[in-house]
């Protein structure tokens, strides 16, 4: 997978690009915004690792050179991809602030990160760092905090329980979106591959003895029809993550 370990060189240039983004059309009807969402589309496609700035030229019938007054570079473009699909997360309707009770406005928080993971599969695969935040990641910060906001935490405890309902979601949506491509590519289902694999593991672990991980794993395809379930395990961690921030909400003044 494709990582975002390659950083903007100039974050300064970032910025600009981010909050101040040239308007004007060139003859070939380029913008910042044009370019983003032909990017976009190539990583909705086919992944990061598909991202070139060859390829979204092609795509936009002009040369790889006319795409350097807009953006720097690729770091760059992935940058601006992110800020964009990022303020599509609460497009419909921010999670009320105040309105409702807290915990199911931190569900939403998670369930609206769950489905833009889904929709926008590369995003799992860009990892963190110190990202330059423009409108779209700061409209989304802003909203996910007010839906926390108010509830005796303070801004700090607010910012981390925040970071832990997204690196929960994240991680688990990064699970399922590679599991999604490994059925696709051997185009067998986890029964179906477990059956294959079965009679050779047997074989070589003949004589070991695991037996709660033997029971365990066999309960889990039972149930599922999968060897993992990354999306049942999210749900079950939200909901004890949440039963823990109930608890310290409660203990407050």
């Amino acid at each position: 997978m494709a990582k975002r370990a390659e950083r903007p060189g100039d974050p300064i240039k970032l910025i600009g690009l981010l909050w101040r983004p040239a308007e004007a059309v060139s003859r070939s009807g380029l913008t910042p915004k044009r370019i983003t969402d032909a990017a976009i589309a190539v990583a909705d496609q086919e992944g990061l690792d598909a991202l070139t700035i060859r390829r979204v030229a092609g795509d936009l019938g002009v040369s790889p050179m006319a795409l350097y007054p807009y953006i720097a570079g690729r770091s760059e473009l992935i940058e601006l991809m992110l800020d964009a699909v990022a303020a599509e997360v609460y497009a419909e309707g921010a999670p009320p602030a105040q309105a409702g009770p807290w915990r199911a406005r931190a569900e939403r928080i998670a369930q609206a990160n769950w489905d833009h993971h889904m929709a926008h599969p590369w995003t799992v695969e860009a990892a963190p760092g110190r990202p330059v935040p423009g409108p779209g990641v700061s409209g989304k910060y802003e909203a996910e905090l007010s839906a926390l906001d108010g509830l005796g935490l303070s801004d700090i405890e607010m910012d981390r329980a925040l970071t832990a309902i997204l690196g929960l979601v994240s991680s688990a949506a990064r699970w399922v979106i590679s599991l999604r491509r490994i059925r696709e590519e051997s185009a067998l289902t986890d029964v179906q591959w477990w059956e294959g694999v079965a009679p050779a593991l047997a074989a070589a672990t003949a004589g070991t003895a695991y037996p709660v991980a033997r029971r365990v794993s066999t309960s889990l395809g039972e149930a599922t029809g999968m060897a993992s379930d990354p999306e049942g395990a999210f749900r079950f961690g939200l909901d004890m993550l949440l039963d823990g921030l109930a608890r310290q909400i409660d203990a407050r003044p």
